[in-house]
């Protein structure tokens, strides 16, 4: 019993890393993404979410606003972003 016990207790482990390496952030520090910024954050800047419900803060926006964003932190639950593009022109139409 102890040799298939042990067995099991390795492939439960080898099985955890490789969720836990799948389970990360979508996107890597330097990406850019579409965001649709949904709402403001507590500091004023636009939040959004992107695959997997993964959410954006993106300075400079407001809800409503749809940026192209560079990712310049990445943390396990969020990302905070920079707007690559100028959109600032399409709000005057």
């Amino acid at each position: 019993t102890s040799p298939d016990g042990t067995e099991t207790t390795r492939d439960s482990s080898e099985r955890e890393q490789t969720v836990e390496s799948e389970s990360g952030p979508p996107v890597d520090e330097g990406d850019i993404r579409q965001v649709e910024i949904e709402a403001l954050g507590d500091q004023g800047d636009g939040v959004g979410k992107i695959e997997g419900g993964y959410v954006v803060i993106v300075t400079e926006t407001e809800p409503g606003d749809t940026v192209t964003a560079e990712m310049e932190t990445v943390r396990e639950n969020f990302a905070i972003a920079q707007v690559t593009t100028s959109g600032s022109e399409d709000h005057s139409l």
